[in-house]
């Protein structure tokens, strides 16, 4: 073997390519206002009559080898009281502009049926109706979201629907309400009046839906104990006239919080297909991520807006429609939105969570849509089956920051790159929560690279940092009912102290949360 001389390999040196040292993130955790919070009404579900969320998914038959109580699936409820679930939206959705609440009381036996128009023309036996909405809230803890049927119902049958709940007088509602077993009133505060006014719910125009809201909204009463909270019937999208004419027409005092519906669609095309749920490849899993970054705008421009009728941001804007939305399951109804969910649709949940965080001074609710078998799903069913996706672990690993103090973060996010386009690689939140711990929420979008980042934490006394991780080998795995455990958290190590500092390096594809105490 020949020796090189120290002037040959020095120009050896000079032409043999180095591996380029790894991008170093800088980030640092800003002082947050203790007036800030982090709702944690942002982490909401929605459960809509529509597939087989409620019927199947909730409300099961009778004989189906589960734990029950009635005919609600108890390993159901078990898996969303663990994700602390803040507020559950229902009945829909379109399905509610079409829902008259009167049948849905009274004997089970003696409800009349009906056929669900909207979701693949099922029909439906109302036997989960309003008391069973109510006894699943009771048993999951959480705050019932009721939408009033603004389409197709009318003032009075909304105004009755209120009394029946609220009221405790001694009038014909609160009677029929005490002779079906709720001796005491409900006291629900939040409801919608009305969903998607602009399309499924009578495609009004903002001008026409403002004046028929006043209406409603006069009749909406509040009862001792209960003081309503009316939730206007928001845009779709980036409709920023929607927004402008609810804001300038409906008085303050009429509206606790204005709606957002905003879905990510992979190939972002509501005409044809929307994409695959799995099998896709990067360039399906660029676009929706793609696709799914646009929700800061989109929230910013709505916000921006009610900024200008509503300086103190007495309005809350609540993004109670949010998601994935793909291509059905093949071989399933088309009407029934069964869709898998996969590792991406993980990474779309944190992302957006933590665009919802970064924006909690003017977003105050949201609901994934949907809770069950339905569009992004966090729990799949399958007769005795169940199983928990790779979303549900997002909400999983996100419950610490909810009712928590806001910290702002401050960095600059590297590209990930695909072919001529390129978006943020990175994107983060925090909190800190009553006990003072912090925790901070990543997102590492970059399917190839793992990202390593330096924060500082000034004002921050910690000393120790602990983790957990969701990944998985590829950007497509998801869980099967055969393989519930493809896509499961683990314990992360890849964070450690660094003077001051915390030192992180993420994995490509992946959702990491820290806690630092």
């Amino acid at each position: 073997m020949k020796f090189l001389s120290a002037v040959t390999a020095a120009a050896l040196a000079l032409t043999v390519p180095h591996p380029a040292p790894a991008q170093i993130v800088q980030m640092t955790v800003q002082a947050g206002d203790p007036k800030l919070i982090i709702s944690k009404h942002i982490q909401g579900q929605f459960a809509e009559h529509l597939g087989r969320c409620i019927y199947d998914g909730i409300w099961v038959d009778e004989k189906l080898n589960v734990p029950k109580q009635g005919r609600i699936r108890l390993d159901v409820v078990d898996a969303l009281k663990k994700i602390h679930v803040p507020n559950l939206r229902w009945p829909g959705g379109c399905f509610a502009d079409t829902y008259h609440w009167h049948d849905g009381v009274g004997p089970a036996a003696q409800r009349p049926k009906m056929l669900n128009l909207w979701w693949g023309n099922t029909l439906e036996d109302n036997s989960f109706g309003t008391h069973e909405f109510l006894e699943l809230c009771n048993l999951l803890g959480t705050e019932p979201y009721l939408a009033a049927n603004v389409g197709s119902g009318t003032v009075q049958e909304m105004s009755n629907w209120m009394e029946y709940l609220n009221s405790n007088e001694d009038t014909p509602m609160v009677q029929e309400r005490r002779k079906n077993g709720h001796p005491e009133p409900y006291k629900v505060s939040w409801w919608g009046i009305g969903n998607e006014s602009w399309g499924c719910g009578g495609n009004m125009t903002a001008q026409y839906y403002t004046d028929v809201y006043k209406r409603y909204a006069t009749f909406a009463h509040d009862y001792p104990g209960t003081k309503l909270k009316r939730i206007v019937s928001g845009a779709n999208g980036d409709d920023a006239n929607w927004t402008e004419t609810c804001m300038k027409n409906i008085p303050l005092n009429q509206m606790w919080g204005l709606t957002l519906h905003q879905y990510t669609l992979p190939t972002g095309s509501w005409s044809g297909s929307k994409g695959k749920a799995t099998g896709f490849g990067e360039d399906q899993y660029f676009s929706t991520l793609r696709n799914c970054l646009k929700m800061d705008a989109i929230v910013a421009k709505h916000a921006a807006i009610m900024d200008k009728y509503d300086k103190d941001k007495k309005v809350a804007l609540l993004v109670d429609e949010w998601g994935v939305w793909t291509d059905v399951e093949p071989g399933t109804n088309p009407g029934h939105l069964y869709q898998q969910n996969s590792l991406r649709d993980a990474l779309v949940a944190g992302t957006t969570l933590n665009i919802f965080n970064n924006h909690c001074d003017r977003v105050k609710g949201a609901n994934l849509a949907q809770a069950v078998n339905v569009l992004q799903a966090v729990i799949l069913t399958e007769k005795e089956k169940m199983l928990l996706t790779p979303t549900y672990h997002v909400f999983d690993l996100y419950q610490v920051h909810q009712d928590a103090e806001y910290l702002p973060l401050q960095f600059s996010s590297p590209d990930y790159a695909f072919g001529n386009e390129k978006i943020p690689a990175l994107n983060a939140s925090a909190s800190k929560d009553k006990n003072g711990a912090v925790h901070i929420s990543f997102v590492n979008l970059d399917p190839n690279k793992a990202l390593t980042i330096e924060t500082a934490l000034p004002g921050v006394t910690w000393k120790t940092v602990t983790g957990r991780v969701l990944t998985a080998a590829k950007i497509n795995d998801y869980n099967t009912f055969d393989k519930p455990g493809t896509v499961a958290l683990a314990d992360f190590k890849g964070a450690r102290k660094k003077g001051n500092n915390l030192a992180v390096t993420l994995p490509a594809k992946s959702v990491v949360v820290l806690e630092l105490k």
